[in-house]
């Protein structure tokens, strides 16, 4: 497969059980077949957009100083500011190319989860910064829910199996900057190869070269998007639940050609997590004689917290 298939949210939403099931087919087959996809039809307007992005610009043009104060010790990055090269890929030494930020799970008081979260850190220097980051979040949340009770339909489960663990889950946003590059990279690329942690991505600013993902003969293809889509992908957790039927793939933002070392790349990856009591043991419905479960019984949570000792964020 030399392409991101590209399939829409609105089929799925359409109450036609044709169109539906149109849906649930072709996002389960390239899931299957490449574990990502191109998704129009989300929650998303080009307004919020447009001003997600402006503020995400703002934010990251602070001075260094500034955006330090908003980097929160104690917490694995979760919430607020990382900066340049902090997060390295599973495996690899070097830093990334690149600083972001977290938007974490908004709950009630009364959740039983406010007391896991940490709170989201407010950016006092730019007024919009947080309520539109707010709104942002929940519309990729509200577009993750829709797709993930398509998988769940695509694996034989309850329309609404993932509700529960995703509804209240420990999902992040994170708009990223790539600085312009000004020397010869040792050994380091904006974001090196690696399979995301959680159950899906949902990735906003894949609308020029890249990101690049692995096809499973081993070639890297570029992963664009259209102006009014998504780039979707299955990450890790969900692999490992569904016993690797549906697939996290592999992939990587490498660095720009050399003439254009002095911009800026801006992407926002929302990474749908469950809550953390979910069980990622592999479904039964994925086992068989040709497919023998392939990982050991584990929690979300216990999953999350190996691998941000894995990524550096958090020390042993």
């Amino acid at each position: 497969m030399q392409n991101i298939p590209s399939v829409d949210l609105r089929d799925f939403l359409s109450g036609d059980p044709e169109r539906k099931q149109k849906f649930v087919n072709e996002i389960g087959s390239a899931f299957e077949n490449i574990g990502f996809v191109a998704l129009k039809g989300h929650f998303l307007d080009d307004q919020l957009v447009n001003e997600l992005y402006g503020e995400i610009r703002k934010f990251f043009a602070l001075p260094l100083e500034t955006k330090h104060n908003y980097e929160i010790p104690g917490i694995g990055g979760q919430r607020g500011y990382v900066s340049f090269g902090k997060e390295h890929a599973k495996g690899r030494k070097e830093g990334d190319l690149k600083e972001f930020w977290h938007f974490g799970q908004y709950v009630d008081k009364d959740s039983k989860w406010a007391s896991e979260y940490p709170d989201n850190v407010e950016v006092k220097e730019l007024p919009r910064f947080n309520e539109v980051g707010k709104e942002a979040y929940q519309m990729l949340e509200k577009t993750g829910i829709y797709v993930l009770r398509a998988l769940a339909l695509h694996l034989g489960l309850d329309e609404f199996y993932f509700d529960e663990y995703a509804k209240e889950g420990n999902s992040i946003l994170r708009p990223i900057h790539y600085p312009p590059i000004t020397s010869e990279p040792e050994n380091a690329i904006r974001a090196a190869a690696h399979g995301d942690i959680n159950l899906i991505t949902l990735l906003m600013g894949a609308q020029g070269k890249g990101l690049q993902v692995q096809n499973h003969n081993g070639e890297w293809i570029d992963a664009i998007a259209a102006d009014d889509e998504l780039v979707i992908n299955v990450g890790d957790m969900l692999s490992r639940h569904t016993n690797n039927k549906l697939k996290s793939t592999i992939h990587q933002v490498v660095n720009p050609p050399r003439e254009l070392w002095g911009t800026s790349r801006y992407s926002i990856p929302f990474f749908m997590h469950p809550v953390s009591d979910m069980r990622l043991d592999c479904l039964e419905n994925c086992i068989d004689a040709e497919n023998p479960k392939k990982y050991e019984d584990i929690s979300a949570g216990d999953f999350l917290h190996e691998r941000l000792v894995d990524l550096g964020l958090i020390k042993k």
